[in-house]
C-alpha cells in the first residue's frame, strides 16, 4: 500500500481566536508525488505546516489528518514523525552547543527506543556510515556534521542542514514550508538538487511556497491554490506559471464571483 496523507475538511484557527483560517481545506499526497501548494499571504499555508507538525498555537475544530489511515491529530509532534512525517522549517532555530551529527544521532536513537524500549540505539559506526551516505549523496562537506546545528549558518546552510536531516530520518511524506524563502539563486538550487535527490519513490512531498521559482528547480506533479482557508484552485505545473504571469488577483475575483453564485 502507497503511503499517503489525507487531509479531510480542515477548520482550524490559532491562539484561541474565533476566525477560522482554515475552512475546510482538503488534499491527499501520495509516497513518490510532488505537490505544490501556492497562495497569497494570509492563505492559510504556514497554518496548515504547523497543525500537521501539532505546534500546540493552532487548534483544529473539525476534520481530521490522516497518514496511512492513523489520525495524526491525536498523535504527539514526535509520535507524528515516527509514523513518518518530516517539516522543514521556514526559520530553522540553531541550537548552540548540539552538533548537527549528534542532533541526528539522538533523534535515531529516539525513534528507535520508541518503538522498543530495550533498544541501545544505532551503534556509533553504523551512524557514522549513515552519514558519510547521505551526505555525499547530497554533496554536502562531510565537516558540516561537526557544526552547532544552525549556529552561524547562512540560511542556504540551514536549509541544506534540513535535507540532511530529511534524508537521514528517511520520511514518507516531507512538508517544506517556504524553503526558499531567503535563498539566493545558488543557495536554492542547491537546497532544490537535495529534495530532487530524495522524493520519488521512497518520499512524497508537499512543498509550500509563494513563488514560481522554488518550482524552476523542484519539479512538481500537481500544483494547489490556497486562498481564504480553501484549495480554490489545483493542475499542473503550468498553473504555478499562470500564477507568476498573473498574480493572485485572478484568484480572488473567480473565488469571490464563485461565492456570490452559491450563496
Amino acid at each position: 500500500m502507497v503511503a499517503t496523507l489525507e487531509i479531510r475538511n480542515l477548520h482550524a484557527s490559532v491562539d484561541g481566536e474565533a476566525e477560522m483560517i482554515l475552512r475546510g481545506l482538503d488534499l491527499t499526497v501520495k509516497k513518490g508525488e510532488i505537490h505544490a501548494l501556492m497562495g497569497p499571504n494570509g492563505s492559510g499555508k504556514s497554518t496548515l505546516a504547523n497543525i500537521l507538525m501539532g505546534n500546540p498555537a493552532y487548534e483544529v475544530h473539525e476534520g481530521e489528518v490522516l497518514l496511512d489511515e492513523e489520525n495524526l491529530l491525536e498523535l504527539e509532534s514526535d509520535e507524528r514523525s515516527r509514523a513518518g512525517l518530516f517539516l522543514a522549517f521556514q526559520y530553522p532555530v540553531a541550537i548552540p552547543g548540539v552538533t548537527l551529527g549528534n542532533f541526528l544521532r539522538h533523534a535515531i536513537n529516539a525513534r528507535m527506543k520508541a518503538d522498543d524500549p530495550d533498544s541501545k540505539g544505532i551503534p556509533i559506526p553504523k551512524f557514522a556510515r549513515l552519514m558519510r551516505e547521505k551526505m555525499t549523496q547530497l554533496k554536502i562537506d562531510h565537516a558540516f556534521a561537526g557544526r552547532y546545528l544552525n549556529e552561524g549558518f547562512s540560511g542556504g546552510e540551514k536549509k541544506r542542514a534540513e535535507v540532511l536531516q530529511m534524508a537521514v530520518l528517511e520520511p514518507e511524506i516531507a512538508v517544506l514550508d517556504e524553503t526558499d524563502s531567503g535563498l539566493d539563486i545558488d543557495a536554492l538550487r542547491i537546497v532544490a538538487d537535495g529534495v530532487n535527490a530524495l522524493t520519488g519513490p521512497n518520499m512524497g512531498a508537499l512543498v509550500i511556497t509563494h513563488y514560481q521559482r522554488m518550482l524552476n528547480y523542484i519539479k512538481p506533479d500537481y500544483v494547489h491554490v490556497l486562498y481564504d482557508g480553501r484549495i480554490v484552485e489545483s493542475g499542473g505545473p503550468e498553473l504555478a506559471l499562470e500564477l507568476e504571469a498573473k498574480g493572485y488577483e485572478w484568484i480572488r475575483e473567480r473565488h469571490e464571483a464563485l461565492a456570490q453564485v452559491q450563496a
